[in-house]
């Protein structure tokens, strides 16, 4: 069947559970997207923090064609090659000597939250079951995951929600260590808080919360589906704070657009997960796993590593320059390429009307909340798309600023 489709037809068969843009893309090629009427758009999106290569590869392309002539599924009753190299590579680059594969970031957070529980369990008994999580944090869509993350407005209609799960203030010391005791099971923290704003978290705040969960014999989960596979300019964030998690969880940028989430951890704390606790049918299948190996092996080359700060600069002064021509801007905060610019004055709140006027111009950001514009272009997204690119938003700016 290959029956004319349009944005309208959206409506008519999907369930609304999104409400996407007026176009729909059909082509892509590094950071320029083409819709259905042959239309150019520069991505400043990312496909939100997932493309980090941009679209169409050429080395992802032969990846998966590779492994698309060999083997495409044969589920976690058997193991495969393609997995078995990508949880090498990511031990070998990381302070991890386990990984579990999954599907998506929600997936990855929700092995790690189960895989916290079983360890407290394990070790100190029922009562220590108490998981610690940030106000205003995302960690997926899950009932569990969206219990864990600090928005109500994701969870408020699904009660009642998992029990023993509490929130503190990001960044508040004294709240986190008023919460945390001998009950808490795990603390889980977003480097980078995504949905919430592009919120950096504090050094010392990361540093108190693995001191904290040290004293009391919690896990430190730091959920890096966000910021993971070079978003911030090393391979993960955690490496730029000084501070090791227990676990961490990988998705997004891993498979540069083929789904695949990582959770990591290690050889004391796998060893609570044994065959039948915990499990997935696609997970670390040979298409996923084979794309996300390519990723990781570009990405971590010094080069691309280097690259995304220098990206950033130019990022961050161009930025600076709309935000001071049109005073709407009230911060321009984030790490590497991963980007959120607070909107002020009469722009205060309207993100959405940026993202509209932005498309308007040929050009694909994202919001985090009501009034934080974001940008989670690819890694290697090139000077001239970045330059042409602020340039549209310049357009579009002058239309609603």
């Amino acid at each position: 069947m290959n029956k004319a489709v349009s944005r309208a037809t959206f409506d008519q068969v999907m369930v609304q559970t999104y409400s996407p843009a007026g176009f729909i893309p059909v082509r892509g090629a590094g950071s320029r997207v083409w819709d259905q009427d042959g239309r150019e758009f520069i991505d400043f999106a990312g496909g939100i923090a997932v493309n980090a290569l941009g679209h169409c590869h050429p080395e992802l392309q032969a990846a998966l064609a590779e492994q698309a002539g060999k083997l495409w599924h044969v589920s976690n009753v058997f193991t495969n090659e393609p997995v078995l190299r990508l949880a090498s590579l990511l031990t070998e680059l990381t302070f991890a000597d386990r990984a579990f594969f999954c599907n998506s970031g929600a997936e990855a957070n929700e092995a790690a939250l189960k895989l916290a529980r079983k360890v407290a369990r394990d070790r100190f008994g029922l009562d220590k079951h108490r998981i610690v999580a940030c106000a205003n944090s995302f960690h997926g869509r899950t009932l569990f995951t969206v219990s864990v993350g600090g928005q109500a407005k994701y969870s408020q209609d699904f009660a009642p929600l998992p029990a023993a799960i509490a929130h503190v203030p990001y960044n508040d010391i004294t709240a986190l260590e008023r919460m945390v005791d001998d009950h808490t099971c795990a603390v889980i923290i977003e480097p980078i808080q995504g949905e919430g704003g592009v919120v950096a978290a504090d050094p010392a705040y990361l540093a108190r919360a693995r001191a904290l969960c040290d004293q009391h014999g919690a896990l430190l989960i730091f959920d890096e589906v966000q910021t993971g596979v070079g978003r911030t300019g090393s391979l993960y964030a955690y490496m730029q704070t000084g501070v090791v998690p227990d676990i961490l969880t990988s998705a997004k940028s891993l498979g540069g657009g083929f789904p695949i989430g990582a959770m990591l951890t290690t050889n004391a704390i796998a060893e609570h997960f044994t065959p039948g606790t915990h499990g997935t049918t696609y997970g670390g299948n040979p298409l996923a796993s084979a794309v996300a190996l390519r990723v990781l092996e570009i990405v971590s080359r010094p080069e691309v590593l280097a690259g995304v700060g220098t990206r950033h600069a130019r990022f961050v002064a161009g930025l600076t320059a709309l935000g001071d021509k049109y005073g709407i801007f009230k911060d321009i905060r984030g790490k590497g390429l991963l980007l959120g610019c607070e909107l002020q004055g009469k722009l205060e709140g309207a993100a959405r009307d940026v993202l509209l006027a932005a498309e308007a111009e040929g050009l694909m950001v994202l919001q985090a909340g009501p009034g934080v514009v974001r940008l989670a272009p690819a890694l290697v997204i090139e000077d001239q798309d970045i330059d042409e690119g602020l340039a549209r938003l310049d357009r579009a700016l002058a239309r609603i600023a």
